[in-house]
């Protein structure tokens, strides 16, 4: 039987060890933790990764839990990538942002690829536990002091003068990617593709985003909210 591709996740097979509740995805280990030990006083069943691949290969398991608390900015895979293939792949599965990150562009970004509640880390565990209440039943949610009124006004700014979403989901990987300091030749590793490939998704979003140097898509990727400044490559240098 073939494999289903990487972001097939409504193709994939039935689970075998059973159905969560809620999988979270954080790369802090400790955090990760206590917000296991704080769902679990609330009954909610979970299961936690390390970041977005190890998500994306659960829910490509057959996983289908009916919550993902997500953090934004993980190796490998943003939270916005993860957010955008399990919106388009699994609709019934609800997706909560969980982030340090407090930028209003942050938000709309999040709410943009799907994630229905956005909650900065700061919040207290109360706030938490509401914003899985309220993206549960259906309803948004945002963490204090985002107003709602105002993240719609963004929302309704069109987006389609926005280069990064001419962006492929592939050359969006790439993009992140590079960012972090990887060469082609590890990033065809990465996603089992070629190096020459990877250069050419490479050079074809740096088209669309207009960008001439590596050093200019680092920074692209750091105001974006797609890498925090300590995941990118230092130094900077063109060389490969």
């Amino acid at each position: 039987m073939p494999q289903p591709k990487p972001d097939d996740l409504a193709a994939a097979a039935p689970p075998t060890d059973g159905r969560c509740a809620l999988l979270i995805v954080e790369d802090d280990a400790d955090l990760r933790d206590m917000m296991a030990q704080l769902l679990d006083l609330e009954g909610v069943r979970t299961h936690v990764v390390a970041n977005g691949r190890e998500a994306i290969d659960y829910l490509r398991r057959g996983a289908r839990p009916r919550l993902i608390l997500l953090d934004l900015m993980m190796p490998g895979l943003s939270g916005f990538d993860v957010t955008r293939r399990v919106t388009k792949r699994l609709p019934k599965t609800r997706v909560v942002i969980l982030t340090m990150y407090s930028s209003e562009a942050h938000v709309v970004e999040a709410l943009r690829s799907g994630a229905m509640a956005y909650v900065v880390k700061d919040a207290s565990a109360d706030e938490l536990v509401t914003a899985i209440r309220e993206a549960s039943a259906g309803r948004r949610f945002l963490s204090a002091p985002f107003s709602n009124d105002l993240i719609e006004t963004y929302l309704k700014r069109p987006g389609g003068t926005d280069p990064y979403e001419t962006l492929t989901p592939r050359e969006r990987e790439v993009l992140h990617l590079v960012a972090e300091g990887l060469t082609s030749s590890e990033i065809a590793a990465r996603l089992f593709i070629s190096p020459r490939t990877a250069e050419s998704h490479r050079a074809n979003l740096m088209r669309k985003l207009g960008l001439r140097s590596r050093t200019d898509l680092v920074r692209f990727a750091f105001q974006r909210g797609i890498v925090p400044l300590e995941s990118s490559g230092a130094p900077l240098s063109e060389e490969e």
